[in-house]
């Protein structure tokens, strides 16, 4: 048992007979009353966000897990399939499962957080940003650049990005896969 001192980003937690995974919290010290933590749970199961109050002291369930490097292999429909970098053993995990499935490109190496009591895989921490080539982008129109202008280009694993206009065919460009926004362009 852990108690609302022990809350932190990427703890994962039984309630309401689910577990979730805390992506935000923010502890609140009011000046009248109690102080209190406020927080943004994603579902493991159902991948569903929602916010919850918890109690200075309160008691909370915390599910232990082991974090694993995996190799993202390839994907069929809805199944993605990873291999444990270490014992070279190979899963399949659901699309919903994931944060970003479009930005996944074959041999990027994810964090896969698995419960340590029924060995399930929970959720799949992605790399903070990622590199992928720019395979289609329309030519940027000369003189439109009154403000930040963007346009969609689609990249190698087949999502839509919006990026600057300067960005043509065959760039590499830096994503945040957290927010799937444009960072930056690479050179080589």
């Amino acid at each position: 048992m852990a108690s609302t001192s022990d809350i932190r980003n990427g703890l994962c937690i039984k309630y309401n007979n689910d577990i979730y995974k805390i992506i935000e919290f923010l502890h609140v010290k009011p000046g009248k009353g109690p102080a209190f933590v406020r927080t943004k749970l994603k579902s493991l199961t159902n991948g569903k966000v929602l916010d919850n109050t918890f109690s200075a002291g309160h008691k909370i369930d915390e599910v232990r897990v082991e974090t694993h490097t995996f190799q993202y292999l390839y994907a069929e429909g809805d199944q993605f399939h990873f291999m444990n970098n270490e014992s070279f053993e190979q899963i399949t995990l659901d699309k919903k499962v994931l944060d970003a499935p479009d930005l996944l490109k074959e041999g990027t190496n994810v964090m896969i957080q698995i419960n340590a009591e029924t060995e399930a895989p929970l959720s799949v921490d992605m790399p903070a940003s990622i590199v992928l080539e720019v395979t289609y982008a329309e030519p940027g129109v000369k003189g439109n650049t009154a403000t930040n202008a963007t346009k969609p280009a689609t990249v190698e694993t087949g999502a839509t990005v919006n990026v600057p206009l300067f960005i043509n065919e065959g760039d590499k460009i830096k994503i945040d896969t957290a927010s799937g926004n444009y960072m930056e362009r690479v050179k080589e």
